[in-house]
């Protein structure tokens, strides 16, 4: 089986960290991108399933298609590429997403819906999966039903909990990585993360360097949050078009108690607009929903409301962007889910444009702004003075 440094980290902490062997170890893996940390975690976890018989192992992530695309997958990967894996397991159960062991010993890949779910059963190991996308009092319910090791990865986009409340503990290994820890990198991969550097430097610090994200600068103030609330107010969508080299987006916003709240539907490029129909319906966007969309693109607007979509150009006028961005600052912190990845990541980079002497200019750049550009047009829609909101839909 073909390991990076990581592997040893994570099997062996005692050796790396301060931590007594024999005890329960807590081994918090901090990365950037691409550093191999979720894959290599699985691998540590597939090895303990093999040599600890009768070990139940919970791998827990923010949602179902998260895990999908990130650790299910992986664990997969790493199941056919290692024949010395495939012959200690029994079989894999792809409804309820566990690998069974000759051993007795099983991996299973969880979402918990809420804290009560955290409440039930107890393991021997836990894997919590990109974990600011996990509430701290879901993780703390987990951590104290596992009896011997316990693993946390994430990319390190600001502090939270783990920071607050777990890192500098007793047993706690930290380790953090990036993509130079990964010797199975593709050069393309590497070359995409390397160019970081001359884009934003706190991009780079947080998704080439794997260190912690220090927000500074940033034209929105926003808050991580489990989930939108459930007595959203002004509530609709906004949709920003691209396809080759920007991606579509659709989010959708809402009011509760004074404070905007935002969430992140579609982040994706190459989209036609039939497909982007198509994710609308399993999206479930109601059809007399309303969609506010980037008015400079009419074909589009014009081929989707032919679907039955209940969408309309954001009437942006002169000075949109400062009129829109004043909109929204006026409401104070944006309060973004935490299964919205690429917006997070937009929040950390859309900054005020600079001089040559880095004086900041009134004017924000015209990058890292895709998801924003989608939540500006909803807020034109749905909060400037002269909308009538959903009635201006009729």
């Amino acid at each position: 089986m073909d390991t990076s440094p990581l592997f040893l980290w994570n099997l062996y902490p005692e050796r790396f960290a301060d931590v007594t062997q024999g005890q329960k170890v807590i081994c918090v893996n901090q990365g950037g991108t691409s550093s191999g940390k979720t894959y290599t975690i699985l691998q540590v976890l597939f090895h303990k399933a093999i040599f600890n018989a009768g070990w139940t192992i919970s791998v827990v992530g923010q949602d179902i298609p998260n895990l999908k695309r990130g650790a299910i997958k992986d664990a997969d990967t790493i199941v056919k590429s290692s024949p010395f894996f495939r012959q200690h397991i029994e079989s894999y159960n792809k409804t309820d997403k566990t690998y069974f062991f000759k051993n007795g010993s099983k991996i299973e890949f969880l979402s918990l819906d809420n804290l009560q779910d955290a409440k039930s059963g107890k393991r021997e190991g836990l894997f919590i999966n990109e974990a600011n996308g996990i509430d701290y009092s879901v993780y703390n319910e987990l951590n104290m039903r596992t009896t011997y090791c316990t693993y946390i990865d994430f990319n390190p986009n600001a502090e939270f909990w783990v920071h607050e409340k777990v890192v500098g503990g007793e047993n706690v290994a930290y380790f953090i990585s990036n993509y130079t820890h990964n010797p199975f990198l593709h050069p393309n991969i590497k070359k995409e993360i390397t160019k970081l550097k001359d884009i934003d430097d706190n991009l780079w610090r947080v998704y080439g360097l794997g260190q912690t994200g220090k927000v500074i600068g940033v034209i929105f103030d926003t808050v991580q949050v489990d989930l939108m609330p459930t007595n959203l107010k002004k509530e609709a969508y906004g949709l920003d078009f691209g396809f080759s080299n920007d991606p579509t987006v659709l989010v959708r916003g809402g009011l509760s108690d004074g404070k905007l709240y935002g969430e992140e539907l579609i982040y994706q490029k190459g989209l036609t607009n039939s497909e982007i129909v198509r994710i609308f319906k399993e999206l479930g966007v109601p059809k007399n929903a309303p969609i506010f969309a980037d008015s400079a693109d009419p074909k589009s607007i014009h081929e989707i409301k032919s679907y039955g979509y209940n969408i309309k150009g954001a009437d942006k006028g002169r000075d949109s962007i400062d009129f829109s961005i004043n909109l929204i600052k006026g409401y104070g912190k944006v309060h973004i889910t935490r299964n919205s990845p690429n917006w997070h990541k937009e929040a950390l980079a859309y900054k005020w444009a600079e001089d040559k002497t880095g004086k900041a200019l009134n004017r924000p750049i015209d990058a890292f702004n895709h998801a924003w550009d989608a939540y500006r047009y909803w807020a034109i829609g749905m909060l400037s003075p002269q909308s009538k909101g959903l009635l201006a839909f009729g």
